[in-house]
Formats: structure tokens, sequence, C-alpha cells
């Protein structure tokens, strides 16, 4: 058992209580499960894609904005926190957390709605459910086995992964602590980053900041009264002190709510979160959630590049169902077992931003 995990609270999954893998393999020598775990997550095509693939603005027409790498980061990062302050498994929420958007397609989620819609005959499209499918199948750097053979407690918190725009997979049992630790982690990531990049694209002012709850006591408490020359000088400090705010009531309510809770079993057959906000801070959250939907998701500016973005989807999935053999061999040597559009969705789902637009140009030769 590795050191940290002594102080293990008694809800936590421990590595020695790991139910192992779908293909056996031997125990690494340095690295625990999770540890391991993380090293091939992170070493994956997958991952590397992330850092070409849409957050919610075009990378290609910011340096500065978050990508789908950049916030899978971020969360992390906040998951790694939440994790020790609750005393879970950090390395199991940090493997979960770096794996939970591998089956995101090119440009965010309106690439995930087109290629929902070329697939609504054919099971459908949900990019949860597609980073299942990523490190169980997709992902094939190992001869003895397709997939990464990760083990069943980050397959498990992939599969119960769940937040406003991720849906859970059915099954038997509920989510684990570092589970839900990580669907709270990733929705927290979101809602601070994508803000902070709509402030950096002038799409939202201190004005219309300053009518949101959560914003203004953290304004308040990190510039206390002080001049400022623009909302840009003070940005970073505004929203570090927003994301304490709820990562200290995070921990607070969580630590009351895990008390009476002595097993990872227990805490698979409790119906509601274990890990959430309190009461005051949720529907503060839920009002920062509807200002980013509607002064951010559904600004102008991103809507055209998600119509744009939509556009060369659904043109490369019609384009490869009319000719599989467009597509490379790998992939049109599995059409006849899985079926065209599965294939075709597998292969676009895994596209870059700037690889779907550079296949779109060369497949419609504009």
């Amino acid at each position: 058992m590795p050191d940290s995990e002594h102080s293990l609270a008694p809800y936590a999954v421990g590595s020695a209580g790991s139910r192992g893998r779908v293909h056996p393999e031997p125990d690494d020598p340095l690295r625990g499960p999770f540890e391991f775990d993380r090293h091939r997550i992170i070493e994956s095509t997958a991952f590397r894609r992330l850092e070409h693939k849409t957050q919610v603005f075009a990378p290609s027409h910011h340096d500065h904005f978050r990508t789908r790498l950049t916030h899978t980061l971020e969360a992390a990062q906040i998951a790694r926190c939440l994790a020790v302050a609750l005393r879970a498994n950090e390395a199991l929420a940090e493997a979960i957390t770096l794996a939970h958007d591998l089956g995101h397609p090119p440009f965010g989620h309106a690439g995930e709605t087109a290629l929902n819609e070329a697939m609504v005959h054919h099971g459908g499209f949900n990019h949860n459910a597609h980073s299942v499918r990523v490190v169980e199948y997709l992902e094939h750097p190992f001869p003895a086995f397709r997939g990464l053979n990760l083990t069943l407690e980050v397959l498990a918190g992939l599969r119960t992964h769940t937040t406003r725009y991720d849906t859970a997979q059915p099954m038997h049992d509920g989510p684990s602590v570092e589970s839900q630790i990580v669907s709270l982690a990733d929705r927290i990531a979101y809602n601070c980053h994508d803000l902070e990049d709509a402030i950096g694209a002038g799409f939202v002012d201190l004005s219309e900041l300053s009518e949101l709850a959560l914003w203004r006591r953290a304004f308040d408490e990190s510039v206390k009264g002080g001049g400022i020359e623009n909302i840009h000088s003070v940005r970073r400090i505004v929203l570090d002190a927003l994301l304490n705010t709820l990562l200290a009531d995070i921990v607070h309510t969580s630590r009351s709510l895990l008390t009476p809770i002595h097993s990872p079993g227990q805490v698979r057959t409790v119906p509601t979160p274990l890990v959430a906000l309190s009461t005051i801070a949720e529907p503060r959250l839920v009002e920062l959630e509807s200002f980013l939907y509607e002064c951010v998701y559904r600004h102008p500016e991103v809507a055209r590049t998600d119509a744009e973005g939509q556009t060369m989807i659904r043109a490369l999935f019609n384009t490869y169902l009319r000719d599989p053999n467009a597509l490379p061999a790998r992939f049109s040597a599995r059409v006849d077992e899985q079926g065209a559009e599965r294939v075709i969705c597998d292969y676009i789902a895994g596209m870059t931003d700037r690889f779907c637009m550079a296949e779109h140009a060369r497949l419609m030769c504009v």
C-alpha cells in the first residue's frame, strides 16, 4: 500500500481493495494500480489530441483560451485538492478526471450534438459513454488486448460521471466517493475557467458580473474596495477567491455527509450525493451556470463557430457513409462487423478540430 493511503478515510477506495483489470497484469513495482492507470491515460493518443479540441472557444482563434486538455488538467487539480481534504483516494480521483473527456469530439458540445444527430438511429452519441469506448476498445497500444486495460474502479468512475453535460451510464452500484469528487471538480472547473475565458473574450463586463452572488462575494473579499483599472487586472484574484469559496463549501458540506459512512460499498448504496455543495452555495453556482449559458454559450460568435463545426462534421459523416473506403484502412476494416455508422462515428469523434477542418477541406475540395 502506498504511504499516502494510510490516512485514507474508511469510505475511500484503497489500492489494496482494487478489483483489478479485465486482463490480469502483474503489479507495477513502483506505482499503485491507479498511478499506473494515470500513466497509461496521459501516454495515450486520445489524451494528446485533447490539446487541439475545443472547450468553448475555438483554440485556433486565440492562444489563451482553454482547450479540452487544459480543462482536463484544471479539473484534475481540483479533484486532487478535494480528495486530499476529504481523505479520499487522490490517485483514483486524478485518473478518472484525466480520462473523463477522452471521448469528446471536435468542436466541443456542438460536435457532440452533430454526431448524436447523425447516430440517432444507431445508438446515438454521448461523449461520456464514448470515453469508456476509447479506453476499453479504440486505444490499441498493446498487442495482448484492445484498450488501455484500466482498473475496474477507474472504468466505474467514468461510467458514473455526471454533470449538467455528462450522463451517467446504468450501473448496478452508485458512484464511489472518488467518482463523485470528479463530477463536482469537473463542474467547478468548467464554470470557473469558462467565465475567465468569457471575460478575456470581452463577452461580459464588471457590471454584469456584479449581479452574480458568487462573483460579488469573491470580488469584495479579494479587491477589498480598492480602485481597479479594468476587470482584466483583477479577474485572476477574484476567480481564485471564487474557487476557494466553492472548495471550502464542498469540503465542509461533504465531511458532514460522509461522517456516518464506513465503507466504499456503503457509499455506492446511498442514492443522493455525498460530495456536494451546501444549500446556500448550490443555487449560487446554478445562477452562474445560467449566466454562462445565456451570455457565453449562446453568444452569437460562439454560435457561429459551433454551427461551422457542426456543418463540417455532418458533411464528413455523409461523405464517409457514401464511401467507407475513404476511411483509413484500420477503420474501414471494421465496417462489416460493427456497421458503417458506428465506425464513422468513432473516427470523427477522435479528430481534433484542425484535423477535422483539414479533412473536410480535402474531401470537399474546398
